[in-house]
């Protein structure tokens, strides 16, 4: 690591306020998997993830991994990095009594041969792994791009949800839902530029996953308190809340609760229909 000591490192991988756009958010990650040298390393960061989770009291979540991004640091074998986030998510499971599932993403960032040797990792574990996502360079990697990747996942039975609308226009989230399949969105803030696609997924239950904490510092949306989310919540759409990534941006979902009522001022009508929300677009098979 570049620095000795943990105040240090915390400045080069927590967030303070907010970072100039999502690629200079999504370096910060870049140390954290900077030091995964071995499977049992990966093993480790899923098992602990769970219960830290199971601390923050949630009783259903979805974690998310990319193989590549976890494998990138040491070259560790793709297979090798989901077999033990898988056996990690397991053991975590069954040391705090949880049925938390796991999210492969394709990280588009690298390409669409390398998200090719990504979706091969998952598929061979996709009997444990419940869907696929879609994230990074959403502008330079649009998701025309990865038609057949998302068919290949969906014939393996695994379900969609794809970052679009984050950085990019609505005419993305139109080709997640449409040419990737997918049923949830993530950030999505794009959204709220097309009438007609709100209508669209408020008839066809396609839920977005707003992160209000992730979209102030990657500056996908600035303005808190003017948040896309509550016209969201207005014209019917099924709106989850998220931490996106804890760690980087050190927070809880507690935190984002907190941001909705105190900035973006939602009702607590609106709180409970956004916790509904999330026991609806929980991915089963």
């Amino acid at each position: 690591m570049p620095v000795d000591s943990q105040r240090e490192l915390s400045d080069l991988v927590i967030i303070k306020d907010k970072t100039s756009d999502l690629m200079s958010f999504l370096q910060k990650l870049d140390y954290g998997v900077s030091v995964l040298a071995t499977p049992e390393a990966c093993f480790k960061v899923a098992y602990e993830n769970v219960l830290l989770a199971k601390a923050e009291g949630l009783d259903y979540t979805e974690l998310r991994f990319s193989p590549s991004f976890m494998a990138k640091a040491f070259n560790l074998p793709l297979d090798a990095v989901v077999e033990a986030v898988v056996e990690g998510l397991a053991a975590g499971n069954a040391a705090v009594d949880t049925q938390y599932q796991l999210i492969g993403i394709l990280s588009r960032t690298y390409g669409v041969d390398s998200c090719f040797a990504e979706l091969k990792s998952i598929l061979a574990f996709s009997d444990q792994i419940i869907a696929v996502d879609l994230a990074g360079d959403e502008v330079n990697y649009p998701p025309a791009l990865f038609v057949e990747h998302f068919t290949l996942a969906r014939n393996a039975g695994l379900q969609v949800t794809v970052h679009a609308g984050e950085v990019a226009g609505p005419a993305y989230v139109w080709d997640a839902i449409k040419l990737l399949g997918a049923t949830r969105i993530g950030h999505g803030v794009a959204i709220h530029k097309d009438a007609k696609l709100m209508d669209y997924m408020q008839k066809n239950s396609i839920g977005v996953e707003s992160c209000l904490s992730s979209n102030y510092q990657t500056g996908a949306w600035t303005d808190t308190a003017n948040h896309p989310i509550k016209l969201f919540l207005e014209n019917g759409l099924s709106v989850s809340l998220n931490t996106y990534d804890p760690g980087v941006s050190n927070i809880s979902i507690q935190d984002e609760y907190r941001l909705a009522v105190n900035s973006v001022q939602l009702s607590s009508e609106q709180i409970v229909q956004i916790q509904r929300s999330g026991v609806e677009q929980k991915f089963l098979r």
